[in-house]
């Protein structure tokens, strides 16, 4: 792997994953492997009556690729619906894919560009996005 895919920037996200507690009462839980690398991301989800994220907690054993999306994806997921995380998801699996230029809205997302070439490492990115959409989808966003 080159320099420009774990840079610094990558490192310090995946240094400073919020929400990094899982939920004792999460009103659902789901979790992520990728079978290239072995990387898991497990989210679990509490959400207000209007169906957006009211609290959010994580476990996440990935590389830094999969820990740098984890932080961002945690770093932005409060106060979102389960459309609005499903349409980051496809937005940055697209993105990642090379089907789209940009990586949608979802802040931060620009910093995985570096890493479009190497197919192996999508999965790991887009791990906490699955499973944050996933974990609002069943708990009723």
């Amino acid at each position: 792997m080159t320099t420009a895919l774990y840079n610094r920037d990558i490192l310090r996200l995946a240094a400073s994953i919020p929400h990094h507690q899982r939920l004792a009462n999460a009103q659902a839980s789901v979790e992520k492997r990728s079978p290239v690398c072995g990387s898991r991301v497990i989210v679990d989800v509490m959400l207000d009556p209007n169906g957006r994220i009211a609290e959010l907690g994580q476990k996440v054993n990935a590389c830094a690729l999969g820990q740098a999306s984890a932080s961002l994806m945690g770093a932005h997921a409060i106060g979102r619906g389960h459309e609005e995380l499903a349409d980051a998801r496809d937005a940055l699996a697209a993105f990642l894919d090379g089907r789209r230029d940009d990586p949608g809205t979802w802040p931060g997302l620009e910093i995985f560009r570096e890493a479009r070439p190497y197919k192996a490492r999508h999965r790991s990115i887009l791990l906490a996005f699955e499973a944050v959409a996933e974990a609002a989808g069943q708990a009723g966003g």
